[in-house]
């Protein structure tokens, strides 16, 4: 960390997590649901706290049947919201399919109005499309201490220089590697980042390519996938949208849009116990770790040992 990042105190849950691999470590989601709200967030943005547990319930209901992750999101420095209307993000991480549209709504309760589904599809035409990279940096305090002190100056950073590109947002997923953040569409998750490492991501991203310190992986993969598509993006050039995944197999394909492809051995590994938040009981953790790969010839089978 640079010194101009406020550190996270020495018991806390990415201070002990410090030696714990990056890779493979993104929330698996594949579609989002980002609500501008600037009320109370609550531990969990679904639990009732911020729309009422009716709303709440019915949601979520709608959101684990699409697929969709709901996170709330908010400017940096708690700017007053203008009027009762609040700016919704709907996105789709899927690397052949990749898109973020912005549309603006009264009530949450508006969006019972949408049809969810729409989401795992090409891009439905709800409102208007994004083209420039969306940032998403956690700052969910109430999850996790670490968010707040680590998560609030790379949002204030980066919104300096992204300005409406740039959202404070609920719990990602992995408080442990705070300052978390997230790409949209891609998916693209990072953590452990300076504000001027974050700024080099968003940057790169922006020319369609993917900055590789500080990588977790994509969203739209499970972790086995993730990990092996950051191992391979170490080694061969690959736009945003270039690589995919086929997970199917007991080891995880890469696929280049060229039509090379590798196959990535992977393996879990054991660590000491640690507390995946801050004061939560201390488990042992075992990621996900992508140690080799394969260039596999032409018309062999992914499948094929």
């Amino acid at each position: 960390m640079s010194e101009s990042v406020p550190q996270a105190g020495p018991f806390s849950c990415s201070v002990l997590s410090a030696d714990e691999p990056l890779a493979g470590t993104a929330a698996h989601v594949t579609g989002w649901l980002c609500i501008e709200y600037l009320g109370a967030w609550g531990r969990d943005v679904l639990d009732g706290t911020a729309l009422g547990s009716e709303l709440a319930g019915e949601l979520s209901r709608r959101a684990d049947a699409a697929g969709v992750r709901v996170m709330f999101i908010r400017r940096p420095g708690r700017n007053e919201q203008s009027g009762d209307r609040r700016t919704v993000l709907l996105a789709n991480s899927d690397p052949d399919n990749a898109w973020c549209e912005r549309l603006v709504i009264g009530e949450v309760a508006d969006l019972l109005d949408l049809d969810l589904s729409l989401v795992a599809g090409p891009a439905p035409g709800l409102g208007d499309r994004v083209s420039e990279p969306v940032v998403l940096v956690c700052a969910h305090g109430k999850r996790d201490q670490c968010c707040a002190v680590l998560g609030r100056p790379v949002a204030a950073a980066l919104a300096a220089e992204f300005g409406d590109a740039m959202w404070e947002c609920s719990h990602t997923g992995g408080h442990r590697f705070a300052p978390s953040m997230i790409l949209l569409p891609s998916g693209h998750t990072y953590g452990r980042l300076t504000p001027e490492e974050s700024a080099l991501a968003v940057r790169a991203a922006a020319a369609g390519e993917v900055y590789l310190p500080g990588l977790r992986g994509r969203s739209y993969w499970a972790p086995r996938g993730q990990a092996a598509e950051v191992l391979v993006r170490q080694d061969v050039a690959a736009g945003v949208d270039d690589l995919t995944v086929d997970e199917r197999g007991d080891d995880p394909v890469v696929m280049h849009r060229d039509g090379r492809r590798w196959r990535v051995v992977t393996e879990q590994r054991d660590l000491p116990a640690r507390p995946a938040s801050c004061g939560a009981e201390a488990k042992p953790v075992r990621p996900v770790v992508a140690v080799d790969m394969h260039e596999l010839p032409a018309g062999v089978p992914a499948g094929s040992s």
